[in-house]
Order: C-alpha cells, then sequence, then structure tokens
C-alpha cells in the first residue's frame, strides 16, 4: 500500500429493489474514481433486519476492503454519493432501503465525531458486518479482537445465511466453527 493510501473496510447493504445487483453496481461505483481501490471483496450473506421497523424485507450485506488517497470525511461524502446515486431514501432510522454504504474503519483512525465516528459504532455487535468481513482479512481485530470471534458472538450470528445468487438463501447456513475454526464457539448458555 502506497504511504498516500490508508486501508478502509466497508460494509454495504440493500433490502429493496434488485438487491444484488444493487450492491455489485455500488462497489463498482465506489472504486471508480482513481482515489479508491478495491482490495477485497466478500461473499454476500443474507440477513434480516437488525433494528427498525418490523416485518422489513431480508439484507443482502457484504464487505469490501479498499486503500484511499481520500480524508476520512472525504471517503463519507463519496459513499453518500453512491447511496444517491442508488436512490437511497433516509425517512425512516434503520428502514429499509436500496444501498447502505457505512465506513467500518479507516486505517486505525480512531474519532468520535457524530458526522463520522470510527471505528463504526455498533460493528463490533453485527455478524452481518463482521462475518464478511472476516472472510476476507481472517486475522482482522475490531476492538482488540478478532472479527470472527466477535461475528460468532453476535446477537444476529444465527440469522446469518450465504446467499446462492438467487432470492432464496443457500442451503448450508454459516456456522461458529466456520468462522472460529473453533468447535460450539458459539454455543449460548
Amino acid at each position: 500500500m502506497s504511504p498516500l493510501y490508508t486501508r478502509a473496510v466497508i460494509a454495504l447493504g440493500s433490502n429493496l429493489g434488485e438487491r444484488s445487483d444493487t450492491l455489485s453496481a455500488a462497489v463498482a461505483d465506489l472504486v471508480d474514481p482513481p482515489e479508491v481501490r478495491l482490495l477485497a471483496i466478500s461473499p454476500i450473506v443474507q440477513t434480516k433486519a437488525v433494528g427498525g421497523p418490523p416485518d422489513q424485507p431480508d439484507f443482502l450485506n457484504m464487505v469490501i476492503a479498499v486503500e484511499t488517497s481520500l480524508p476520512p470525511l472525504g471517503l463519507l461524502e463519496h459513499c453518500h454519493d453512491v447511496e444517491q446515486k442508488h436512490l437511497r431514501v433516509r425517512e425512516v432510522r434503520w428502514g429499509p432501503r436500496t444501498l447502505d454504504v457505512d465506513i467500518i474503519t479507516y486505517g486505525d483512525v480512531v474519532s468520535s465525531d457524530p458526522e463520522l465516528t470510527l471505528p463504526h459504532p455498533r460493528a463490533a455487535e453485527r455478524a452481518f458486518v463482521l462475518y464478511p468481513w472476516s472472510l476476507i482479512d481472517p486475522a482482522a481485530e475490531l476492538n482488540g479482537e478478532r472479527v470472527g470471534d466477535l461475528a460468532a458472538k453476535a446477537a444476529d450470528f444465527a440469522d446469518l445465511a450465504t446467499f446462492d445468487g438467487f432470492q432464496n438463501p443457500a442451503a448450508a447456513d454459516v456456522t461458529a466453527t466456520e468462522i472460529t475454526g473453533v468447535p460450539g464457539a458459539a454455543e449460548r448458555p
């Protein structure tokens, strides 16, 4: 990685419209400018909505790793522009949306700025972010703990399913052993 570039982890989600197509197009849009270079892209997982209004359609979620020469707020503005290109509407907090793009980490930056809190304030609790991230970077850590271990402990872990490219989740659901290598890693008392 160039000294002028910073590694960032970005999560994407969609639960309205052609979800898979939207995610693919959004990744291309995110890495279109020369200031953002794609390093890795996770498989897509399907999940129930976490928070927000009840009875929302299921989300498709994924994570990408990029390196960027944009400053943190410049990258945030770029992410918001991509959301707008895909007709993101912000009417209901955690409501249904065509596209959600969140910066999870930006290098080692720690910030409590209300416009952009880094690392993302709820990422350590969300398997739909942590599990895909663990697939592209198994050694990644958040708050001093491996992201795969955090994923296995997250409340939404049981709702994750691999996505086979069709409207139904693939037959093989994700298990804690698959991401941590430790049998029974997510067992709860």
